[in-house]
């Protein structure tokens, strides 16, 4: 983390906008539907592929009886809209605090189809984003009823998505500010 004071740092991810958000829900008039992005700091030592900086986007949803299913279906349909029909996804388990199960999701390389190349690291596979069933302490933590409610969430960095659908080769492009890579994203005509 960076802090600017003893008591201030930078934000380090955007989930508390999702704690907040829960807590203020009216639940008797629908579902929690909601995207948080923002920009967040960690301190992380740049590479290619990391950054200190990068775009957070966290997804919520909570409803009643909301499954794993659920967000595999939601990310699935995110995959193919993003990267392209033919993609596929794969859930791999994993550990978060704030979900449970937990899973780290892949898509299917964009470059080789799945068969295996340099930028999928002859895996067929790229990993995109961390996400899970919100865990039931987390909603009555927050004044949610988890004997009716369930949930999922999830948390993509923008830029690494960026990175894999435009074949970008190093995180750092997007914060040198050089003409010859801004260049390349034109604005579409409406």
């Amino acid at each position: 983390t960076f802090y600017i004071t003893d008591e201030v740092l930078m934000r380090t991810h955007t989930s508390p906008v999702q704690a907040r958000t829960m807590e203020k829900h009216d639940f008797t008039k629908g579902p929690l539907k909601m995207i948080s992005p923002g920009k967040v700091y960690r301190r992380d030592s740049d590479d290619a592929t990391h950054s200190h900086q990068f775009t957070q986007v966290e997804g919520l949803v909570i409803a009643e009886n909301v499954t794993l299913s659920d967000l595999k279906g939601t990310l699935d349909v995110f995959a193919k809209k993003l990267f392209g029909a033919d993609r596929e996804i794969r859930l791999r388990p994993s550990y978060f605090p704030f979900t449970e199960p937990s899973v780290e999701v892949d898509v299917s390389c964009f470059k080789c189809g799945g068969d295996g190349c340099n930028v999928c690291k002859g895996s067929g596979w790229i990993e995109i984003l961390g996400s899970g069933q919100v865990h039931p302490d987390v909603l009555e933590m927050s004044g949610v009823d988890s004997s009716k409610y369930t949930g999922f969430a999830f948390g993509v960095g923008a830029e690494r998505v960026a990175m894999l659908k435009y074949a970008i080769d190093d995180i750092r492009h997007f914060y040198q500010n050089d003409k010859r890579f801004l260049d390349q994203f034109k604005a579409k005509e409406q």
